[in-house]
């Protein structure tokens, strides 16, 4: 049998705890506690407001190596602008056409941590069939200990841009619209079991 000092074993182990605690951990998009909500210009009269109310996904953090990645599933046909005529028109033929793109997905990376938490989220996002990069500013984020799951909980909240003319969504350009979309985004996810 191999005797080891007693400061080789501690080090050793305090070595191997360390990194089994550096794992990446796989969290599950909560779809009742995240919405992303959007705003979009409406002639330059005034701002319309709304969110995706049924959405996926998965987030993969590595917060000791300061990692991670983010893979988003969201139902364009669960648009709500608080009003039914203009959710209708929205998963119409002249805008969503969900019958022929029922999906938006968008897949990232984690980037830009301080003290263990992701500050920026980059990556694509793929809508009416086209993709092209979308980056978030994360403003919040935190884990905690979930008290009925038991499992860790995280949530942010981030904020983007992105012009819905380059996905051809253009209805409206031609009456003055501004192309220009604002997205916030508050996410709660869990860890998986």
């Amino acid at each position: 049998m191999i005797q080891l000092p007693l400061k080789t074993l501690c080090t050793t182990l305090a070595l191997a705890s360390a990194c089994a605690m550096a794992a990446p951990v796989r969290y599950t998009i909560d779809p009742t506690h995240t919405y992303p909500s959007f705003e979009a210009d409406h002639m330059g009269v005034s701002v319309w407001r709304g969110k995706m109310n049924k959405n996926s996904g998965t987030v993969v953090l590595d917060r000791a190596a300061g990692t991670g990645t983010v893979d988003i599933v969201i139902d364009l046909a669960s648009i709500d602008f608080g009003l039914p005529a203009l959710n209708t028109w929205a998963k119409g033929k002249d805008f969503f056409n969900v019958k022929k793109s029922p999906r938006a997905t968008y897949k990232g990376s984690l980037e830009k941590f301080v003290d263990g938490n992701p500050t920026q989220l980059s990556g694509a996002l793929t809508l009416n069939g086209q993709t092209h990069p979308v980056t978030l500013s994360i403003h919040r984020f935190k884990c905690v200990p979930h008290p009925m799951l038991k499992r860790e909980l995280c949530g942010a909240d981030a904020s983007g841009s992105f012009n819905r003319d380059a996905f051809g969504l253009s209805a409206g350009k031609d009456y003055g619209f501004n192309m220009d979309v604002a997205l916030r985004i508050q996410v709660e996810a869990v860890a998986a079991q």
